[in-house]
């Protein structure tokens, strides 16, 4: 049985909205990073696809045109609330990032951090965001991923099947996800947790 479904997505992190940013706070540093390396530009159109409580606003200039979505209704009420108070111009919708409601070639930049190892279909996901992306765009990903060339371990397996349940799946590889794209890799790092935790950046020829 796939328990990594939208519907459980939904009901999970409405359960952990309250306390969502006491945790992500951890990561704080790498997100900044992942989202500094693109540097933004005024005007620049972003879309974050799968935004939480929005905490990568924070790391925006406030003169680009935002677009934050999230499957989870109670998390893009928290990123209104966010937006008040950091007095930023963002649109935040409710919206599936497998099935992105944008045209072709919509956006100069957009922000995936935390979600690929989260979505049931991480493939769709990138494969929508290089549709919505401008020739020439840039993706920031932030997330965690097997280590390059490493074989996924019987305990990581075992681990995955908690992990997965109640946060998100530790056993995807970026390289398979990034197979079924034409996007290109401008730089890839190891982040937090020892190099499980990955910064990458990919643009669109």
């Amino acid at each position: 049985m796939n328990i990594n479904t939208n519907t459980w997505n939904k009901i999970r992190y409405t359960l952990y909205t309250p306390g969502y940013d006491l945790i992500a706070r951890f990561l704080k540093n790498s997100r900044k990073k992942s989202i500094e390396s693109l540097k933004p530009k005024t005007r620049d159109k972003i879309l974050i696809v799968g935004a939480g409580t929005g905490l990568d606003l924070e790391f925006l200039p406030k003169d680009c045109e935002i677009i934050a979505i999230d499957i989870t209704s109670s998390m893009v009420t928290r990123i209104k609330k966010r937006n008040k108070s950091l007095k930023s111009d963002v649109k935040a919708i409710v919206m599936d990032g497998q099935y992105l409601d944008f045209p072709d070639n919509s956006f100069d930049i957009i922000i995936l951090n935390l979600i690929l190892s989260v979505i049931p279909d991480s493939i769709r996901c990138l494969k929508e965001s290089e549709r919505v992306l401008k020739s020439g765009g840039q993706i920031s990903i932030f997330d965690k991923f097997v280590r390059k060339d490493e074989k996924v371990s019987s305990l990581r397996k075992c681990v995955n099947v908690f992990t997965n349940l109640f946060f998100s799946d530790i056993t995807r590889r970026f390289e398979t996800i990034l197979d079924n794209t034409e996007l290109k890799v401008l730089s890839d790092e190891a982040a937090d947790f020892n190099g499980n935790f990955r910064i990458i950046k990919l643009t669109k020829q």
